[in-house]
């Protein structure tokens, strides 16, 4: 069996993203994993799954390690996958994003919940219910 390339979107940086110093302002390549990781959701059936139960995804923390800048007109991938460990409320999406050159500009980690949307509190379980949701879990996990 072979295994799966992740989920990526590609993205250019534009003009009006650059900050002072003439790179990819900070905030943005949170943006980007935000694109991607929105995009896998709703590839692989999280979002219209989890609504029908009452649930939202929620973020919870995002950490991010710049590694190469990333200037105006660059191309990049990112991708997107996510891990799941039992006994958690969390789980954690995780982006890498590359250049057209294979350059990794940025890895950021991303954990996030599953919320009742009436109750306002996280549920346990997030992988049984995204599971429950007729979620693609290989499409999200990446495998």
């Amino acid at each position: 069996m072979t295994e799966r390339e992740p989920f990526s979107i590609q993205v250019k940086v534009r003009t009006y993203e650059l900050d002072p110093n003439g790179h990819l302002n900070h905030a943005v390549y949170h943006q980007y994993g935000e694109i991607a990781r929105t995009e896998l959701a709703v590839a692989a059936g999280v979002t219209e799954g989890l609504i029908k139960q009452g649930i939202g995804i929620v973020m919870l923390e995002s950490h991010i390690r710049f590694r190469r800048e990333m200037r105006w007109g660059d191309e990049a991938t990112v991708s997107c996958v996510s891990r799941f460990e039992d006994e958690k409320k969390v789980f954690w999406m995780d982006n890498v994003i590359t250049k057209l050159d294979g350059t990794v500009s940025a890895e950021i980690e991303s954990t996030l919940g599953l919320m009742d949307l009436e109750k306002r509190k996280l549920v346990p379980g997030p992988m049984e219910r995204i599971r429950d949701a007729g979620v693609d879990l290989d499409l999200l996990r990446g495998t």
